[in-house]
Order: C-alpha cells, then sequence, then structure tokens
C-alpha cells in the first residue's frame, strides 16, 4: 500500500482532495501543474471561468469533459460557449439524446435548434442530428420545418419525423413525408382529410396516380365533389385508365351530377362500356342535342336500344322521335319503326324503312296508307322506292280504284319495260340457235 502512494503523483492526489473540499482554488493549480485538463475544466466551471473551461476542454477531447463543461455552461447561460462544448457532442449519435433532453428540460429550446442548425454543416453530421431538428422544428418553429425537409428529407429518419409531424398537425409536412416515403395512401388520406392545409392540386393528382389502393380513386371523386367540384374533370383524366367506368357513372348517377362529367364520359365513350353510352345518351336527350345523339348512336351500339327508343318516341320533339324510329329499325321491328313515322308525317323515312325491311305486305301497307292521306306524289316516290317488294297488280288495283293511274304510270313502264326483256331474251337466243 506505502509503495502505490509513493507511486501517485502528489500534486494530483492533492488536487483531488482540494476539488472535494470545494478548494477550487487550489484544485486549479495543482490540476493546471499536472496538465490533467479534464479535471481542470471541472474545476473551472464551479469556478464560473467558463471560457477557460471550454479551453481545458478542448485540450482533453473527452466527449465526458465536453458535456460537463456544456451543461455548466448552459446552466450558467453561457450559450455561445455551451454551443462550442455542443458541437463536439452532437456528432455520437449515443448522446445526442442526453444534451436534447438537458437543454429541453430547463426550456431552452431556441438555443438548442441555433445548436443543432450550426452543427449541420460538420464534417459528422449524422442522421439523428437532422431527424432531432426536424423534430424541434415541428413543435417550436414549425415554419421552418417545411424547407428544412425540402433540403434534407434524404436523411432524416422518416418514420420518426412522420409521428412528430402528426403529432404537431402540420399536415402539408405529413403530406410530403409520406410522398417521399413512397407511402401514397396516407398522403392522400391526408390531404382529403385536411384540404385547407395538405391539399395541392398538382401534388394530389401526382399522388393519387401511384396508390396501390383503387377504393381511395373512389373517395377521392367524393372529395372532390364537395370541395372542387370544377376540378373533377381534371381528376378523372388522371384517374380514368385503373377506373371502373361504371361504378363512375353509377355514382354520379347517385349524386345527380351527370352533366358535371360529361366531358369524362366523352374521353372515355371509346371503350363502348355501354354505362357511359347510356349514361351519355341520356344527356344528350336532356339537352336536345339530336344531332349528338345520333352521332353517339351511329358510333356506339353497346346500350338498351329499345329502352332508348320507347323513351324517344314520347318525346315532344320530332328530331328525337325520329331517332326513335331508326332505333327500332335497327332492331328489325320495321312495322313500329314505319308506324312512328306515319304518325309524324316523316314520309321519307317511312319510304326507305319500308323498303329496307323487304317485307312487301308493309310496303303495300303503306302504299295504301299514301293514298288514304291523299299524298299522290308519295304513293308514286314510294312505288320506286319499294319497287322490287311491290305487286304490279296490287299497284294497278291501287291506282285504278283512286283514279291516279298517271302517278302510277312511270312505274307501269318499268314494269312493261323489265317484262319486255325477260321475255325477248329466250326470243334472241332461240333463233340465234
Amino acid at each position: 500500500r506505502g509503495s502505490l502512494l509513493i507511486l501517485l503523483p502528489l500534486p494530483l492526489q492533492v488536487g483531488d482532495r482540494c476539488y472535494e473540499e470545494g478548494m477550487y482554488e487550489a484544485a486549479k493549480l495543482l490540476y493546471n501543474n499536472v496538465s490533467n485538463f479534464a479535471r481542470l475544466a471541472s474545476t473551472l466551471v464551479h469556478l464560473g471561468e467558463y471560457q477557460a473551461a471550454v479551453d481545458s476542454a478542448r485540450k482533453a477531447n473527452s466527449t465526458r469533459t465536453w458535456k460537463e463543461v456544456c451543461f455548466a455552461c448552459v446552466d450558467g447561460e453561457e450559450f455561445r460557449l455551451a454551443q462550442i462544448c455542443g458541437l463536439h457532442i452532437v456528432i455520437h449519435a449515443d448522446e445526442l439524446e442526453d444534451l436534447i433532453s438537458y437543454y429541453q428540460d430547463r426550456g431552452y429550446f431556441e438555443e438548442l435548434i441555433a445548436l443543432l442548425e450550426a452543427a449541420l454543416g460538420l464534417e459528422r453530421a449524422h442522421m439523428g442530428m437532422f431527424t432531432e431538428l426536424a423534430i424541434l422544428y415541428s413543435k417550436f418553429k414549425p415554419q421552418k420545418m417545411r424547407e428544412h425537409l425540402e433540403l434534407f428529407w434524404s436523411r432524416v429518419n422518416i418514420p420518426k419525423v412522420l409521428r412528430a409531424a402528426e403529432q404537431s398537425h402540420l399536415w402539408a409536412e405529413l403530406v410530403f413525408l409520406y410522398d417521399k416515403y413512397e407511402e401514397y395512401d396516407n398522403a392522400v388520406l391526408t390531404m382529403m382529410s385536411h384540404p385547407t392545409d395538405a391539399w395541392k392540386e398538382g401534388l394530389f393528382k401526382d399522388i393519387i396516380a401511384k396508390v396501390a389502393n383503387v377504393e381511395l380513386y373512389y373517395k377521392s371523386l367524393s372529395f372532390y365533389l364537395d370541395f372542387k367540384p370544377l376540378l373533377m374533370n381534371d381528376l378523372l383524366t388522371i384517374l380514368s385508365p385503373r377506373l371502373d367506368h361504371s361504378r363512375a357513372v353509377s355514382f354520379f348517377s347517385k349524386v345527380n351530377q351527370l352533366k358535371l362529367v360529361k366531358p369524362y364520359l366523352r374521353s372515355v365513350q371509346s371503350h363502348n362500356n355501354k354505362s357511359v353510352n347510356e349514361a351519355l345518351n341520356n344527356l344528350l336527350t336532356e339537352e336536345e342535342d339530336y344531332q349528338g345523339l345520333r352521332a353517339s348512336i351511329d358510333a356506339y351500339d353497346n346500350f338498351d336500344t329499345i329502352g332508348l327508343a320507347q323513351r324517344l318516341e314520347k318525346h315532344e320533339l320530332i328530331e328525337f322521335r325520329r331517332i326513335a324510329a331508326y332505333l327500332y329499325k335497327g332492331n328489325n321491328r320495321w312495322r313500329q319503326s314505319v308506324e312512328l313515322c306515319k304518325k309524324d308525317k316523316l314520309y321519307k323515312d317511312a319510304m326507305l324503312y319500308a323498303a329496307e325491311s323487304k317485307d312487301a305486305e308493309l310496303a303495300e301497307t303503306l302504299l295504301q296508307w299514301f293514298l288514304e292521306e291523299g299524298r299522290k306524289e308519295c304513293f308514286a316516290a314510294c312505288l320506286f322506292a319499294s319497287y322490287d317488294l311491290l305487286h304490279p297488280d296490287v299497284v294497278l288495283e291501287l291506282a285504278w280504284r283512286h283514279n291516279i293511274m298517271d302517278f302510277a304510270m312511270p312505274y307501269f313502264i318499268q314494269v312493261m319495260r323489265e317484262y319486255l326483256t325477260k321475255v325477248s331474251t329466250p326470243l334472241k337466243n332461240d333463233t340465234k340457235s
């Protein structure tokens, strides 16, 4: 034991004793004498000589010493010196939490933020520093958080910062982080839940196209209907490649907003979807756009033609009743088509449909109707429109009974010409043989 005491430096022993007894001036002289800068720094902070303590800590270059001096400077409100010490502490990730807690427990948030901001430029700056600074911003300086994230989002612990942003109700920053973290579903949900703070048109359209859950498409339609109805068609243009068009039409039908999405319906009609076709045809009917309706019917045939025809035949405008006749004709309901034309006195259409039907009885019935209506000119025109279907004897009887042989004579001349041609052709062949 005696040998051990002889080996120990006497000034250090005395210095420690003086330190323990609170004789800091004496301890200062002794520690300085033996160049024990760590103990010297501890002594100096007790003496309130913070600048000298920082210089000694620099010579000691020990994390433990830096922490002791830093904390002492904080207690002494020497924040400039505390920052100098703190810059040597924050580079060690395992010491960062203690430093932050010490500042925060004493309410020195501004000084802590200034310390971490100064530390970001250090060569040994690590993820923890960027993350903790982002969290501090979320709590105490939310106006600076967005700029920090835009610059350093790749260097922060995003899940940890996400929780902090959510707790601080920083919805725009939360969406930004979800986007960078590729949690597109959560980003969209956040924007729809907090549109005032978080929604931006361009960002929303960019993110909604990347979501995995297609159900969010239909939630976004409801959201736009409530908050941004005039932008609905722009959204639908983005969603249309993955959208179930029948379901979309059903949704807008329930809320009675099909007129709002007419541009969308036109843009996807090329798919020839039944729901889209019927919705657009109904809109065109309501708008009394008979030309557009006729074009739609001709281009896209996947819809309930009979149902539409039955509705149109009761329409107050003749052009729509005319389309009804056209639809009946397309479904081989020739008699209904011709009868509808007769009611509206669409003589030309009636003659064309009767001729297309290839039904001799229907054509002859139409001839009789023209005579009953006193339409001699139509009678004459129908003779040539349905020329191949009519029986000459029936035409002759009708013309004779109504005393309109003059109107039927061109028809009979043509019939005679054909018969003579058929008869004379075999005679010529016999003569040659």
